[in-house]
C-alpha cells in the first residue's frame, strides 16, 4: 500500500463545472494516484469519480477538502464528524473558524491551504 492509497480524499462542494475548483481537484487527485470520493448538490462523474449527493457513507477517509462556503459548511458539521477524518483542508474562502474548532477539538487536524497547490508541490 502506498502513501498516496492511504489518503483517500473527500471532495465536499464537488461540480460538474470544468471550470470550478473542485473539479479540477478532482481530476488532479485522480491523476496523482490518490483515491477520491465527491460529494455536491447534483450528481454525475468527473474522472471516473461518482459525485454524491447528500451524506453518503464512506469508509477511510483520511481527508476532506472543503470547496463549500462557511454559510454552506454548516449543514455538513455532524456529517464531517461521523467520517473522523485525519484532516480537513480549507481551501481559500471556506476558511471557518466554528467548524475549525468542532474539529480540532475530536483531535482533527486543520489546514488553510489550496489542496491544488498541496498536490502539485508534493507536499499533499
Amino acid at each position: 500500500m502506498t502513501s498516496k492509497s492511504l489518503k483517500h480524499t473527500l471532495v465536499l462542494g464537488a461540480s460538474l463545472n470544468p471550470s470550478r475548483y473542485s473539479n479540477i481537484c478532482i481530476n488532479e487527485l485522480v491523476a496523482y494516484g490518490f483515491p477520491v470520493s465527491a460529494v455536491g448538490l447534483r450528481t454525475g462523474e468527473v474522472a471516473g469519480v461518482e459525485i454524491k449527493t447528500g451524506e453518503p457513507e464512506f469508509n477511510g477517509i483520511h481527508t476532506v477538502t472543503l470547496y463549500l462556503g462557511p454559510e454552506n459548511q454548516v449543514r455538513f458539521y455532524d456529517y464531517i464528524l461521523r467520517l473522523k477524518p485525519e484532516r480537513i483542508i480549507f481551501n481559500p474562502g471556506t476558511w471557518n473558524p466554528e467548524l475549525a474548532e468542532l474539529v480540532e477539538k475530536q483531535g482533527i487536524a486543520t489546514e488553510r491551504k489550496c489542496t491544488l497547490m498541496m498536490i502539485s508541490g508534493g507536499y499533499y
